[in-house]
């Protein structure tokens, strides 16, 4: 039980985002309107795609100093449930941009650094099939997703502040915490992101788990001369 209590938590998160998110109550706001529940979906995976991205750069700096293949698969695993959680975050961005800015994919700096900094973690997974060797494999793709990292930060987080961009607290704008997110959005948001970071946690741990199971089955296919 002690195991899966997280498990459990996160179930039951998720239906709670779900349902107080359709049908909770949020603030009456122009243009932005109900579209504002968007927040718990949108925002929130966005947010849990980072937290995850940087726990697989922790690891992987964790196997470049202990060289455990173990740490370089949560490394890749994690990252991988982040890359989802990336798509669906730009998928429901641009439901959200379409109904409140008139365009599901506006030229806004925002916007296309959320694209680069996707096609940069792709380049990551492209990379690790590029390697037949387990270790080299791990060791070069560890350093690319630390630099990776780094990088995508500044993108994401940094650059559209110092810019004209539509999103709030960019370019001038409000942020959501100024004007529009009360403590009805707070109940729902915060558990949205926690539910989501222990998803792709669970995501991340099965496809650990297949991994391993296919590792040993291909050494014991190989100790007993079937490969």
């Amino acid at each position: 039980m002690r195991k899966i209590w997280w498990k459990i938590l996160c179930v039951v998160i998720i239906f709670y985002v779900i349902i107080m998110g359709f049908i909770g109550p949020v603030p009456r706001l122009a243009i932005i309107n109900e579209s504002i529940r968007n927040t718990y979906f949108h925002v929130a995976l966005w947010l849990a795609m980072t937290t995850l991205l940087l726990l697989s750069m922790v690891f992987s700096v964790r196997y470049l100093m202990k060289g455990s293949i173990k740490d370089d698969d949560i490394a890749s695993e994690v990252a991988k449930a982040a890359i989802f959680f990336g798509i669906l975050g730009c998928l429901t961005g641009s439901v959200w941009a379409n109904y409140t800015w008139g365009d599901p994919w506006p030229n806004d700096p925002k916007l296309n650094g959320a694209a680069v900094g996707i096609l940069i973690y792709l380049a990551y997974l492209l990379l690790r099939s590029s390697f037949e060797d387990e270790q080299r494999r791990a060791r070069i793709s560890s350093v690319y997703n630390i630099f990776a990292f780094a990088v995508f930060i500044p993108i994401i987080y940094i650059l559209p502040r110092l810019t004209d961009s539509l999103h709030p607290g960019s370019g001038g704008n409000s942020t959501f915490g100024s004007y529009d997110f009360d403590n009805n959005i707070r109940r729902v948001f915060y558990p949205a992101v926690i539910g989501y970071i222990l998803l792709g946690l669970w995501i991340a741990e099965l496809r650990i788990r297949i991994k391993q199971i296919n590792r040993v089955r291909e050494e014991a296919l190989i100790e007993s001369g079937k490969i």
